[in-house]
């Protein structure tokens, strides 16, 4: 079992950057393939990147696109999502989540995942 800390919310304004890291605070990542989600105000939570447990193989919201980065260092047992030219529709709660693997598959939907952090809040002013 896998216990996940996020952290690296806060407030920026629209076109600034923020990198959110997710930290295994039990066990380690190496098997696990990794996901980030988000929770928009008065929304259900949706899909952001995901990645595999190699980091060989990732895979992107539309939305986000060209402008985020999932990346995972499991030396560090860590998982990043860096995001830049940040916007008010990106504001909500960010959530990481792993799923065990034995193969590079990445997975895109919340129920495909076991394990979740608490999340952290990324706000985005106009």
């Amino acid at each position: 079992q896998v216990q996940l800390v996020e952290s690296g919310g806060g407030l920026v304004q629209a076109g600034g950057s923020l990198r959110l890291s997710c930290s295994a605070s039990t066990g380690t990542l190496r098997m696990y393939a990794m996901g980030w989600f988000r929770q928009p105000p008065g929304k259900e939570r949706e899909f952001v990147a995901a990645i595999s447990w190699s980091g060989s193989t990732s895979y992107y919201a539309d939305s986000v696109k060209a402008r985020f980065t999932i990346s995972r260092d499991n030396a560090k047992n860590t998982l990043y999502l860096q995001m830049n030219n940040l916007r008010p529709d990106d504001t909500g709660v960010y959530y990481c989540a792993a799923r065990m693997v034995f193969d590079f598959s990445v997975y895109r939907t919340s129920n495909e995942y076991a394990y979740w952090g608490q999340g952290t809040q990324v706000t985005v002013s106009s």
